[in-house]
């Protein structure tokens, strides 16, 4: 599969990954779909950037969700959602399973 297919494959999961979260009862605003490179490879103050992310190469969106009026900020508040997503494709993947709750991502060359 070339980047631009499963660039493709990745965003046509997306709107399912924001509806669902409407079905477990979250609220939903937008994270980072995209990041430059010089972004992901910030380092300053004791933040490392990643410089093989995936938003670099369209393949990772982080959400931010809400509940009753809050901002979920632990990695926990994402499992019924990350859970779900990680059975939505074969190369699916959720960033609470390395502590990164709000990333769910399409693997690409081993990168997560």
């Amino acid at each position: 599969m070339t980047l631009g297919s499963q660039q493709e494959l990745f965003a046509s999961f997306v709107p399912a990954l924001i509806n669902q979260a409407y079905v477990l009862e979250y609220k939903v605003r937008g994270g980072e779909w995209w990041r430059s490179a010089h972004e992901a490879a910030w380092d300053a103050q004791q933040h490392l950037g990643i410089k093989r992310s995936l938003h670099t190469i369209r393949l990772a969106i982080d959400l931010l969700l809400f509940k009753d009026g809050m901002y979920l900020t632990k990695t926990e508040d994402y499992t019924p959602l990350g859970l779900w997503w990680e059975q939505q494709h074969v190369l699916a993947r959720w960033g609470g399973r390395f502590s990164d709750g709000n990333h769910f991502s399409m693997t690409w060359e081993g990168v997560r």
